[in-house]
């Protein structure tokens, strides 16, 4: 059976999910003349870029586990080098893309039914270099209620010690398949998030966001023609230095995120950076052509933003 569609699809997924990216901004200022408005929609941009990030990544790992649990091949599962044209079969290629310091523990909660059950991703507390190149250590901890890539299954994820690079990460993940369809549909919940660094600085994050495909259900062994919205918000707090703002951010209802399988970056739709329930800035991703390119306007001010 060949598995390429689900993989590639649940790929573009967790592309995705990215609501920000991290960007640079070509100001027209330096940081002492940027208005306070500028200075905080700029640090909660980048504290919701970084959550955001993160939190894909994890989004990664809890589907790649293996294709019993959900997909497999994806985050630090997923294969090395996949060629054009390759079948990608779940835990057959590639088997040396696994990290050896990566320890990967499954318990069923119910045994002997395959479900609940708990996965254990431990990276241990020295550092476990991947083949992305990030080093995590300490432990992701999901336990499914279903096999994620069917209606209704759940994947709820906790983290005991756990690191991304010098980031130390806390709070709750969780995945629910939304689908009703042959639409894929997934809800990805991220409460009580904390993102703590060495310096004293930290970002605080909650999110909810839904993704769903509107474009390719009647091709689906083909997943070029792929297209998904996103819609939700976020807020949180982040702590620079001296200075905390506790901000928002919400995607405009009438103007959703849109992702095309294509395309590396979203490529329409608008979303808001809230303080105090009101709009301090706007990012705007354009009218649907795969580019790098959105704009931020702050206070009337627009700067151009190239998306990483």
């Amino acid at each position: 059976m060949k598995n390429v569609t689900n993989v590639t699809r649940l790929l573009s997924i967790a592309a995705l999910v990215l609501l920000l990216g991290l960007f640079s901004c070509q100001k027209e200022a330096s940081k002492a003349s940027q208005s306070e408005d500028e200075q905080f929609a700029q640090a909660a941009s980048e504290s919701d870029a970084e959550s955001q990030g993160v939190f894909d990544d994890v989004f990664d790992n809890v589907m790649g586990v293996n294709s019993e649990v959900a997909v497999g091949g994806t985050g630090v599962f997923a294969e090395p080098n996949h060629i054009a044209g390759e079948e990608i079969i779940s835990g057959a290629n590639h088997t040396d893309s696994v990290p050896p310091c990566l320890t990967v523990t499954i318990t069923r909660l119910n045994s002997p039914a395959a479900f609940p059950v708990k996965v254990e991703l431990d990276f241990g507390t020295t550092g476990c270099v991947a083949r992305d190149g990030f080093t995590r250590k300490g432990k992701i901890i999901t336990t499914y209620t279903g096999r994620l890539l069917n209606p209704g299954s759940v994947a709820e994820t906790t983290f005991d010690g756990y690191y991304i690079n010098d980031i130390h990460v806390e709070g709750v993940h969780r995945v629910e398949n939304l689908s009703t369809s042959g639409n894929w549909v997934f809800q990805v919940k991220v409460t009580n998030a904390k993102l703590s660094k060495s310096n004293g600085n930290y970002s605080e994050w909650n999110s909810m966001k839904t993704i769903s495909q509107i474009e390719g259900s009647a091709t689906p062994l083909n997943p070029i023609d792929d297209v998904f919205s996103i819609a939700g918000e976020a807020n949180g707090g982040v702590k620079r230095d001296t200075v905390y703002y506790q901000w928002g951010a919400r995607i405009f209802p009438d103007n959703l995120l849109i992702k095309k399988f294509v395309c590396r970056h979203i490529v329409k739709g608008k979303f808001a950076i809230r303080r105090n329930d009101s709009d301090v800035a706007v990012v705007d991703y354009g009218s649907g052509v795969c580019d790098n390119k959105a704009t931020l306007t702050i206070g009337g001010r627009v700067y151009e933003i190239s998306l990483h």
